[in-house]
């Protein structure tokens, strides 16, 4: 199993009555309240934790959100270059720049391959399906988000792979007529890709890609739906099985010499929920070609948004989420509550260790785990410490859990399914 680190950046500085009296603290609140100080330091810190990662053997992951106090990261290719740099050992996954928000997927391509080069080979591409008030950030249009994105990925691909000369690209909505990537990516025929995505139809998708598919905070039983819409993709276009490695779990993880401490530092994390997914309205609902036009009359009346349309035998009903509602319960949630739904592993190294091993087992195990370290305010220290307990006392425990559990097997099923209960 492999290891991940990754911490937002988050921006926890902002007065409270100011944050309460804002209508969006990730999409419309003045930069004025931003000192370049702070941020300066926030951003040596978070480097300097990525380089202990490196040091103690966990992989690094770089991540982009837009105009908000819940991440300063807005511009990913200038860490991720950062990383390839100054790093030696650890793989930097790019989780990612917004790929249907530019209107240049070669520029993209460009970025990827100059990092991975620089870091002789340690780069992997994350793409994720933006939305929201990054779309207002990025200047997009939200009508044929889904369809932009997997040309995108489409057109990176090739342009990552194709090394006799340039070639055109006539697509739907790009279009470039002279692609020719210099210098080419390191690893051949490319870095390799990821997508985090939960909703079934886009996780049967990345299945017939075979990308690895990374859940983000989304619990058991979601979890265990996308994998299994993704190894029943596989298994209905004849495609051939798939191993745990291309699978991923992102979760918070505070780990301290106590569990009492490490649950208090888990709560810190959860400031990132608790503050940083509060949401001006018109940018979580009601954009224009975010949602199946004959569910929007819907969508307007019980203020929810519609995230997917229904699959053959499903209701409408049962086949979209209410994200914002989502949204507003993980605002308020406890550190039991994240908990028990996976969303936080929290504690000593021995607790931390049964938290993620009893997900992993529940889930059907996966091949690497991402932890989200830092949000809020939790200091640098503390940060270093739980990073350091992280790598030498449970990463080792985890590495011999999923060597037995995968142990004779090709293929896990998720759902608890297949548990291995040999020695």
């Amino acid at each position: 199993m492999q290891i991940w680190f990754h911490n937002e950046v988050t921006y926890p500085f902002v007065p409270d009555e100011v944050l309460e009296s804002a209508d969006s603290v990730r999409a419309s609140l003045p930069s004025r309240y931003c000192e370049p100080e702070r941020a300066a330091d926030l951003f040596e810190e978070c480097i300097d934790e990525f380089l202990l990662c490196d040091e103690l053997g966990l992989n690094v992951v770089a991540i982009e959100h837009h105009a908000g106090i819940n991440s300063l990261l807005s511009a990913n290719p200038l860490l991720v270059g950062i990383l390839a740099r100054q790093t030696r050992k650890a793989r930097i996954l790019s989780l990612g720049t917004l790929v249907s928000l530019r209107q240049e997927p070669v520029r993209i391509a460009e970025e990827y391959a100059t990092a991975d080069v620089i870091s002789r080979g340690r780069l992997e591409i994350g793409f994720v399906k933006s939305g929201g008030s990054e779309m207002a950030s990025n200047n997009a249009n939200p009508v044929n988000n889904v369809g932009r994105f997997w040309e995108a990925i489409d057109l990176i691909g090739k342009a990552l792979t194709e090394h006799d000369g340039p070639f055109r690209w006539e697509g739907r909505y790009f279009t470039h007529r002279h692609v020719n990537v210099w210098p080419r990516a390191w690893q051949q025929p490319h870095p390799r890709m990821w997508a985090a995505t939960g909703d079934p139809a886009t996780a049967a998708e990345v299945g017939r890609r075979g990308m690895v598919n990374a859940l983000i905070l989304r619990g058991r039983e979601e979890t265990c739906r996308a994998w299994a819409a993704y190894r029943e993709a596989r298994r209905s276009d004849g495609l051939a099985p798939v191993d745990a490695d291309h699978f991923a779990y992102a979760a918070m993880v505070a780990v301290a010499d106590t569990h009492e401490a490490g649950v208090a530092l888990g709560e810190k994390l959860l400031w990132f929920l608790n503050t940083g997914l509060k949401s001006a309205p018109q940018f979580s609902r009601l954009l224009p070609g975010t949602i199946p036009a004959e569910f929007a009359p819907k969508a307007f009346r019980s203020q929810r948004e519609i995230v997917a349309a229904p699959e053959k035998g499903q209701s409408s009903a049962d086949a979209f989420t209410a994200a914002p509602k989502n949204n507003r319960a993980l605002m308020g949630i406890s550190p039991a509550d994240a908990m028990a739904r996976g969303i936080l592993f929290a504690g000593s190294p021995e607790t931390v260790f049964e938290q993620i091993r009893e997900f992993y087992d529940d889930v059907g195990g996966f091949g690497h785990l991402v932890t989200m370290g830092r949000a809020g305010h939790m200091t640098h220290a503390e940060t270093e410490r739980s990073i350091e307990l992280l790598a030498r006392e449970v990463m080792p425990r985890l590495a011999d859990h999923h060597a037995a559990h995968v142990a004779g097997r090709t293929t896990l099923e998720p759902g608890g399914k297949e548990r291995f209960n040999g020695a």
